[in-house]
């Protein structure tokens, strides 16, 4: 398989960067940075709000519609073209990972609810972190996820739960992002992605991501978006010791045309 062969099969391109090695003969490990742009205008049903400032009709409507609920199925910058929230991994664990990211900096992360939407909407979980689920609404929200190998939660938050709901590690890698929904309020939607290791990140709002510490040589990256879907699942990326690796990546807007 060519070294970048999805740039023909999935119409896809992005800036990746394989830099920043010790320049200590023990060396071992580079990043990868990189963007993802948007080539072309986002479909216009991908932009529609969810729901109305003011829409008496919306459930707990002096909560949820205190404020526009905005589409966060494909996410933007008008300026930069970047797409926020697209998830870019290694699908299995590498048998070296460094001794400095080996173990997770955090042992919780947080899930939070507020203007009945999910925040963050896609959160990066390790298998050796608990997630607490909290809330800032005045109105009850669930929690109902849908994994593939772990088990499946499915929780009421109460309002103002500024204290939280603990879920038990995620024991077991997941080979996609899995949907996280509210049962009250069918619009909300998050993703979580459950890796066991340290080689993962979601884009920010300028489409942008990083990825430290990888062992020096060839990795496969799966790029995932999740109205679109598999952006690349066999993105293969050769970290270099002391050396930029720089390619090109944009993605079709049609791929989100769907």
């Amino acid at each position: 398989m060519p070294k970048f062969s999805f740039l023909s099969t999935a119409c896809v391109a992005a800036a990746f960067v394989g830099a920043g090695l010790s320049n200590t003969a023990s060396a071992q490990w580079g990043t990868v940075k990189g963007q993802v742009l948007l080539d072309g205008e986002p479909p216009a049903k991908t932009q529609k709000v969810l729901v109305v400032k003011g829409d008496a009709q919306a459930k707990d409507a002096a909560v949820c519609a205190a404020q526009d609920v905005p589409n966060e199925s494909l996410v933007v910058n008008p300026t930069s073209k970047g797409i926020a929230n697209v998830v870019v991994y290694l699908q299995k664990k590498p048998a070296k990972i460094a001794p400095s990211v080996a173990k997770s900096e955090k042992s919780q992360v947080t899930f939070d609810q507020a203007g009945c939407r999910f925040l963050p909407h896609v959160l990066l979980v390790r298998t050796d972190q608990t997630v607490l689920v909290l809330s800032d609404d005045e109105a009850a929200h669930n929690t109902h996820t849908y994994p593939i190998k772990n088990r499946q939660d499915n929780f009421v938050v109460a309002p103002k739960d500024r204290t939280g709901v603990s879920v038990k590690p995620l024991t077991v890698a997941e080979r996609l992002p899995v949907k996280v929904k509210c049962d009250i309020h069918p619009w909300m939607e998050a993703y979580w992605v459950i890796v066991d290791h340290p080689y993962a990140a979601i884009t920010d709002e300028n489409g942008e991501f990083t990825i430290t510490d990888l062992p020096v040589g060839s990795h496969e990256f799966i790029v995932w978006q999740e109205t679109a879907g598999y952006l690349e699942k066999k993105y293969v990326v050769n970290v270099k010791e002391g050396e930029n690796v720089q390619k090109p990546l944009k993605v079709s807007a049609k791929m989100f045309d769907k």
